[in-house]
């Protein structure tokens, strides 16, 4: 996720271009906040661009000052490339008239660079977005107009995307592509604008148009024109009036970034499966099946995600050692250079997780790190490095963090089983479903959750429980209860449960069950008719249309999902319990009491 904001107007604004371009990328900062960069067409093109927060690299480099009638801006959460000018957006070509921002992740990048670097094109950065500007000054050279070159740079590209590019040839005109990656239009008079996302463009204009996957097109300051496969679409019929201010637009319409954060999985989900990068999946997947042990560090929702692939390994003959980070010197005396090691991170900068990699790499373990912030501190001090593609999260308690660490951790163990020569179609195929998943579940949940909130925000404690491949999903779960809705909520396998826990329920206390893992439904069954027959109240997540659903007081179905992605499935509606019992409860999801988004002291 980054955001991007581009407007294009007749004459001269009042304002400074340059202002208004930082305006905009402030109300789209919570989308990225590592890099920022401005173009804009004034007697030629002019770039400028560098690692920092929005206000400092703006007032660095004079934004506001900028004169122009149409321009880019972009506030970038690095995917390739470490943070710092050279990768901050916008990139340009070999002749420095295009300009182009982009959020995503462009797939075929690599083979893309190698024919255009062959073609004399010189690279300036190590970002995928870059091939893009150079693509369109490859098909203008070969005697295109701009946007047919656009048109044609973009059938070239595989991936999660939206682009937006200027060419000073033609300084009117923002050329758009739209590929999994929100971009909308925003419709004004004398001006229009193309945004990444609704913030931006209530500042100026409460007429929007979305553009839908595989349109591509280009606004002047008086039309708008959206092709897809080549066939104009009617742009006109599609304008809405949207209601909200430009302060609740931050949140995207939503009262809580938590919230957001839940409904944007499906996006999340799918950036990281076009993010995936087969070499790197292959890298750390020959390293795991070489090792002796195979060490899985992390602290809560990494640990819980973590766990998912701990359940998996023994089938590949390897044997997990789950770790808390914090606890990493009671294992200290079993680290040696024939294991390996997978350290799970959110920001790269969770010091428990960092301090246990030193420890691990003293001895000669090798690791691979599992992280969402490129550039960060676990990245640069692991020998491997997979990023999950989450896009800045700013609500405290992780969600989309879990969902795409689970994805990426599936992805590895996938790779592993295709270099022991299995037929993985199945699986890869379950992989790249999981965003629709994710939407599904999203839709279907909510309004189950929110009424057994309602339920719930009396209670002073809970269970959740489940076996097997359930049990991540289950401590997670409890883990959101506790972070944000402040009730003590407790994970544990079911079968553990009539070995003490069980004395504490009584009547109407409430036990979350969780049917992730369709291995041990059954024996969860006979947990389920314990708890039941001591008055529990008693939860579950289950499989849509089963009969699970029957054994339940409340049951909140979801769509049936493979066993790689049904951790995904089945934890989503147990955020979104946690996110109403909060809300119920009269507390800030954002701002759960006594936490940090990133803990850097031990």
């Amino acid at each position: 996720m980054c955001g991007i904001f581009g407007i294009v107007f007749a004459e001269r604004p009042r304002r400074p271009l340059g202002e208004i371009l930082r305006r905009g990328l402030e109300r789209l900062e919570y989308r990225g906040y590592d890099s920022a960069g401005v173009a804009v067409v004034d007697r030629g093109l002019v770039v400028r661009k560098d690692a920092g927060k929005v206000a400092e690299v703006a007032r660095r480099y004079g934004f506001d000052a900028l004169q122009g009638v149409a321009g880019l801006a972009h506030t970038r959460w690095a995917t390739h490339g470490r943070p710092d000018q050279v990768n901050a957006h916008p990139h340009v070509d070999c002749g420095g008239a295009i300009a182009v921002v982009h959020n995503g992740i462009i797939e075929n990048y690599a083979e893309l660079r190698e024919e255009l670097a062959k073609r004399g094109h010189v690279f300036r950065s190590e970002t995928d977005t870059e091939v893009v500007a150079h693509l369109v000054e490859e098909y203008k050279r070969q005697g295109l107009d701009t946007f047919s070159a656009f048109r044609k740079a973009v059938s070239r590209i595989r991936g999660a995307y939206a682009i937006a590019l200027i060419d000073a040839e033609n300084p009117q005109v923002i050329y758009f592509a739209r590929n999994l990656s929100p971009l909308i239009i925003g419709v004004g008079d004398g001006f229009n604008i193309v945004a990444s996302d609704i913030p931006t463009v209530l500042d100026h204009t409460k007429r929007i148009i979305a553009v839908r996957d595989g349109e591509y097109g280009y606004i002047t300051p008086t039309e708008v024109y959206i092709e897809a496969d080549g066939v104009p679409q009617d742009a006109a019929s599609r304008v809405e009036e949207i209601p909200w201010s430009a302060e609740m637009a931050t949140k995207g319409g939503y009262p809580h970034f938590m919230l957001k954060e839940i409904y944007e999985q499906p996006e999340s989900l799918a950036s990281t499966a076009a993010g995936l990068e087969p070499a790197r999946l292959e890298a750390a997947a020959n390293a795991l099946l070489a090792a002796r042990n195979v060490y899985i560090v992390g602290a809560g929702t990494s640990y819980h995600a973590g766990l998912t692939l701990a359940h998996l390994l023994p089938r590949l003959k390897l044997t997990p050692v789950p770790i808390v980070a914090s606890e990493y010197a009671a294992y200290e005396p079993l680290f040696d250079k024939d294991d390996f090691a997978i350290a799970v991170s959110q920001s790269g900068e969770t010091i428990d997780t960092i301090k246990a990699v030193r420890a691990m790499r003293e001895r000669g373990v090798r690791v691979a790190a599992v992280t969402n912030v490129v550039g960060s501190t676990l990245s640069r001090e692991s020998d491997l490095v997979i990023y999950t593609r989450a896009g800045p999260e700013i609500g405290v308690a992780a969600t989309k963090t879990f969902t795409t660490q689970v994805l990426t951790l599936s992805a590895l163990y996938v790779s592993a089983l295709r270099l022991l020569g299995y037929d993985v179609a199945e699986r890869e195929r379950e992989l790249k479903a999981a965003p629709e998943l994710a939407r599904r579940v999203v839709e279907k949940t909510a309004g189950t959750a929110k009424d057994l909130a309602r339920r719930l925000r009396q209670k002073p404690s809970a269970y959740y429980l489940g076996r097997g491949a359930a049990l991540p999903v289950a401590m997670e779960g409890a883990l959101k209860l506790k972070e944000v809705a402040y009730i003590h909520a407790e994970a544990y396998p079911a079968g553990e449960s009539k070995h003490g826990p069980i004395a504490l329920v009584e009547e109407d206390f409430p036990v979350v069950f969780v049917f992730s893992d369709p291995a041990t439904r059954e024996k969860t069954l006979s947990n389920v008719a314990e708890m039941k027959a001591r008055g529990a109240f008693v939860i579950g997540t289950v499989p849509a249309r089963s009969d699970y659903a029957k054994k339940l007081d409340v049951a909140i179905e979801v769509p049936e999902a493979g066993e790689l992605t049904a951790p995904i499935a089945h934890v989503i509606p147990l955020q979104m319990l946690a996110y109403f019992a909060a809300v119920e409860r009269g507390y800030d999801p954002d701002k759960p009491r006594n936490l940090a988004k990133t803990v850097t002291v031990e």
